[in-house]
């Protein structure tokens, strides 16, 4: 198949089909922000920070450019006003589960977050996934899962196979943005891992 010509930012960049429209701009080295896209794992489009614009023909609107595909004669404005502002509001949600990661700081610092807009309810997850993806998608160990749906949503560990998968992988903990995850593990280990069946393997 040929090869698609997008416009991103006002410069024309060559995309495989197949593409996204986050890989086509990283393809060309036009930096977009994200917390939950890595390149082992199915697109996800979790974080919405990589929400970019989109005009097709006169009609625009704004898109997960980490699931939305890259097309011919596609543009795209990464950095646009309206852009920054939803990032904005979106890295100040991330702030009140998150406040002390520091990527989100930096975040924070380069779109003027407001770091106490909202009221802070500190879980230092952000349901990004990676850590679940992962381990499903890469390691089909099933380790790691997501409990509870909308605000009780969580990320846990199953007892009865991270006690024997978890402690010699840790392949995740490098993935988790707010570096949570490994702290975690160790909770979950020290407190749910201590089963009969454990104990006597």
């Amino acid at each position: 198949m040929p090869a698609l010509k997008l416009t991103i930012d006002g410069q024309e960049v060559i995309a495989h089909p197949g593409m996204t429209v986050l890989e086509a701009a990283q393809s060309a080295y036009i930096h977009i922000p994200t917390l939950c896209h890595h390149k082992e794992l199915e697109p996800y489009g979790g974080c919405r920070l990589c929400s970019v614009e989109v005009r097709t023909g006169s009609k625009k609107r704004v898109v997960a450019s980490c699931v939305y595909p890259a097309e011919d004669k596609l543009v795209v404005y990464t950095e646009s006003e309206h852009i920054r502002r939803i990032r904005k509001v979106l890295i100040e949600l991330l702030l009140t589960q998150a406040p002390g990661a520091k990527i989100i700081k930096d975040l924070a610092r380069e779109y003027g977050a407001d770091v106490n807009r909202f009221k802070k309810d500190a879980t230092f997850c952000i349901l990004c996934g990676m850590c679940v993806r992962y381990c499903n998608e890469v390691k089909k160990a099933g380790a790691v899962s997501f409990i509870g749906r909308g605000s009780t949503r969580e990320v846990t560990f199953m007892p009865e196979i991270a006690a024997k998968k978890c402690p010699t992988c840790r392949e995740c903990f490098k993935l988790c943005p707010t570096n949570v995850i490994e702290g975690n593990f160790l909770l979950a280990q020290a407190l749910d891992f201590n089963t009969e069946e454990t104990r006597h393997e």
